[in-house]
């Protein structure tokens, strides 16, 4: 079947909007938010309010300020996110390379094929990485470049810090887990188990992502399941409680990321932060959608 419908002008939106059941009070205003958030974003967060055949709201009292105070609530989460997986994201690679330098004694040991478990990957991770080095525009790269004719690439130093958080996240895949240096990284993140930070490494690239290019976070169901350990170093959440999280939510990612923040920036007030940003979500906002349990607060992680 072609595609045959066209783009709607603003007060045509605004019609459609309202013969769906949706509560405008201000037509002006709605007209304001629209040319500066698409129909079709805002979309995003009236389909949950909708029944799936006809597009009517299954509540007749939603009101489009409502939803626009659930955009906004996303808005603040995603950028929240965005700060503490930065704070991840840079611990990591200085770990990354800390310890791998330390105990190879190579300045480009992500080179060497005996680190790796799957061969297989190994010349795609070094693509992947190279593409990575010719595209950044670091003076430090640039320096490097310009003076060493070898190695082609610089020292893990260097080149991983201009790596994407999607390529570190494949690099830690593909390195053998139970080395060393990556046992080191995982019990540094208070992981005794190495298979589990290649999870939540993998799951924090994925929301990284949704974060950077505005995606929907509320009421998302994740493609990547979060493994949810129970002998964790610091305290988690109780074994007895796991089996009731929904891995593909974001609370599941959220506690993990709560997890790791507390043990590298032990100042931050991420907790209080989500509390207060929850508070302001608005009337719509109900925190079971993103998989949060009623109890969630006295989870050791949470505490």
């Amino acid at each position: 079947m072609k595609y045959t419908k066209s783009h709607l002008p603003i007060e045509q939106q605004i019609i459609s909007l309202k013969q769906q059941g949706l509560v405008i009070k201000d037509n002006n205003t709605a007209a304001i938010t629209l040319s500066n958030i698409s129909y079709y974003r805002l979309k995003a967060y009236i389909f949950p309010f909708q029944d799936n055949d006809d597009q009517q709201f299954t509540k007749g009292d939603i009101n489009f300020d409502d939803i626009v105070a659930l955009y906004r609530f996303d808005c603040r989460l995603r950028t929240l996110l965005f700060n503490a997986l930065a704070k991840i994201e840079i611990a990591l690679r200085t770990k990354l390379i800390h310890e791998y330098c330390i105990e190879t004694g190579d300045s480009h040991w992500f080179t060497d094929k005996s680190l790796y478990f799957n061969l297989y990957k190994f010349d795609f991770i070094m693509e992947k990485i190279g593409e990575d080095v010719n595209r950044s525009d670091e003076d430090f790269i640039k320096h490097y470049q310009t003076k060493y004719s070898s190695p082609d690439l610089p020292p893990a130093w260097m080149t991983l810090e201009t790596l994407s958080f999607g390529n570190i996240s494949k690099l830690i895949a593909n390195l053998d887990c139970k080395s060393t240096p990556y046992k080191r990284i995982s019990l540094a993140f208070g992981l005794p188990n190495p298979f589990i930070l290649e999870n939540w490494i993998y799951s924090f690239s994925v929301l990284r992502n949704y974060c950077a290019h505005h995606s929907r976070i509320w009421n998302r169901r994740f493609h990547v399941e979060m493994k949810l350990p129970y002998n964790t170093i610091f305290p988690f959440i109780g074994k007895k409680s796991l089996s009731s999280i929904h891995t593909n939510k974001l609370f599941a990612i959220l506690s993990s990321i709560q997890y790791i923040i507390k043990i590298i920036s032990p100042e931050s007030d991420l907790k209080n932060t989500m509390v207060k940003t929850i508070s302001d979500g608005g009337k719509l906002l109900n925190i079971k959608d993103m998989g949060f349990p009623d109890d969630w607060q006295t989870f050791g992680v949470w505490k």
